[in-house]
């Protein structure tokens, strides 16, 4: 085993890199005059990183170093793509967050903390060993706790911080004990060993048990139901553009590597784990909608409309092919842009209102800010799948994904995420209505937007656009999926 393998970890080798030059650079830069430069500083790295990612693709299929601990493919490497820009998106639109007083001293901690969870999603996505799988689970999760909390003095972030880490421990303890039987099972934690293992052992009861514990443990990670109850809690009391992070990069690279385990590594026991989904997705999907129905809280309301994202994300490994894996890549994509645009002006707005946070405060917002309102309602309708948006493609594909197992079963769910879509349109229609149809007698104000927020907002709009219109950006995917 030579140092040379660690030449097939260049995504994870540049975040290490750029973890270091960040650290050095909070350092530096006491300087106001310096200061002033560090997110574009940041950024910029970030785009290098973003760039480097992009144009490194395996040279085989999929490559493997440390004895199997570590692969690494061109599908896993689209995802680390696709979270790197988003990524730098959240870098973007948290500018303005942190240009304040009482937070701009954490600047330097919130890039860190930041670039840390990125590097452990990318471990556990290129993970070839449960261990490994977990050690990257746990370096993302205990920067994403610090993140959650790191505003603690303002909205109860201390106290979504708490929760975070206790329902986070729970669930670690759980996997943890699914992942001892699912070794207890075959006696190998390496993924290529265990899916050649079962089959010859056979699928028994201490294997289905450590599947639901596994399966459990990372059901939290993506917010599905019933290992949701954190996420309103959680949401509501981050600070906006940790929520934004937490929303869609987190999500995106838990339900990847979801994903990669159940079709890889546990295929043998598909016919157990795809029932399983079944109940899941279906009570996700439903339970998040009629919920959302109820919340005057916007942040508490994106966080079930995330949770109902989930379930339509993991529709797409229902079957169990190349093109679930394309549909659910594809699906992030889209979800990335689509949710980081409304948690922008979110966020924006929080900023130029007091800290206010609660749908009532876009009344007649269309009037004061037209811009804004028009490019929120984008965003929204790209949510609610409705053409010719990149939502409505992506919940198309998944769809597809879906329905391509044959099963009237998969036929069954699909057509309850159908009727769920419409749901969905409802209550996304409500802020639309709030912006555009409620009048109230002190609307806000208009104001203008800094740098960072247009910027983020031109490129999320883009890709709302243009991912859907360009079908390149599919083909891409689906080439190397």
């Amino acid at each position: 085993m030579g140092y040379s393998q660690f030449l097939y970890m260049v995504p994870e080798a540049t975040l290490t890199a750029m973890l270091i030059i960040v650290f050095i650079a909070d350092f530096l830069s006491a300087n106001k005059a310096i200061r002033k430069w560090f997110n574009p500083f940041v950024c910029l790295l970030m785009l290098l990183q973003l760039i480097i990612t992009m144009a490194f693709q395996p040279v085989y299929s999929t490559i493997t170093a440390f004895g199997g601990m570590y692969t690494a493919g061109a599908a896993v490497n689209v995802m680390k793509t696709i979270l790197a820009g988003g990524t730098l998106i959240v870098l973007i639109q948290s500018h303005l967050w942190l240009s304040r007083k009482d937070t701009a001293f954490k600047e330097g901690e919130f890039y860190m903390l930041v670039i840390s969870t990125l590097l452990g999603m990318n471990m556990m996505m290129s993970a070839g060993h449960f261990l490994m799988f977990f050690l990257g689970l746990e370096m993302a999760s205990v920067p994403m706790a610090c993140l959650v909390g790191l505003d603690k003095y303002r909205h109860h972030s201390a106290e979504a911080a708490a929760k975070y880490i206790l329902t986070a421990t729970f669930s670690s303890g759980i996997m943890l004990y699914g992942i001892s039987m699912l070794y207890a099972s075959t006696g190998t934690l390496y993924f290529a060993d265990f899916a050649n293992n079962l089959p010859l052992l056979g699928v028994n009861k201490l294997s289905l048990v450590g599947l639901v514990f596994f399966f459990s443990g990372l059901g939290f990670k993506i917010s599905l139901v019933p290992f949701h109850f954190w996420t309103a809690d959680t949401y509501q009391g981050a600070p906006t553009t940790v929520t934004g992070y937490l929303s869609v990069i987190s999500k995106g690279a838990a339900a990847f590597t979801l994903m990669t385990i159940l079709m890889k590594v546990l295929a043998p026991m598909y016919h157990h784990w795809v029932m399983l989904l079944y109940v899941v997705i279906v009570l996700s999907i439903t339970v998040a909608n009629l919920f959302a129905i109820r919340q005057s809280e916007l942040k508490r309301f994106m966080a079930f409309s995330s949770i109902s994202q989930a379930g339509y994300i993991m529709l797409a490994v229902i079957g169990n092919n190349d093109l679930g894996i394309t549909a659910l890549s594809y699906y992030v994509l889209v979800y990335v842009v689509a949710n980081l645009a409304v948690f922008s002006v979110i966020g924006v707005v929080e900023e130029k209102n007091g800290g206010r946070t609660d749908m009532d405060a876009y009344n007649g917002f269309y009037q004061t800010n037209p811009k804004l309102a028009f490019l929120m309602t984008l965003a929204l309708f790209s949510l609610a799948g409705i053409p010719p948006f990149a939502g409505m493609f992506s919940k198309f594909f998944v769809f597809m994904a879906a329905a391509s197992h044959g099963t009237n079963l998969a036929y069954f769910v699909v057509f309850i995420a159908l009727i769920n879509t419409v749901v969905s349109l409802y209550y996304y229609l409500l802020i639309v209505k709030a912006m555009y149809i409620k009048q109230t007698d002190s609307p806000l104000p208009t104001f203008k937007s800094d740098n960072g927020t247009k910027l983020a907002l031109a490129i999320c709009t883009l890709g709302i656009v243009l991912f859907g219109v360009c079908s390149f950006f599919y083909n891409w995917i689906y080439s190397l999926a």
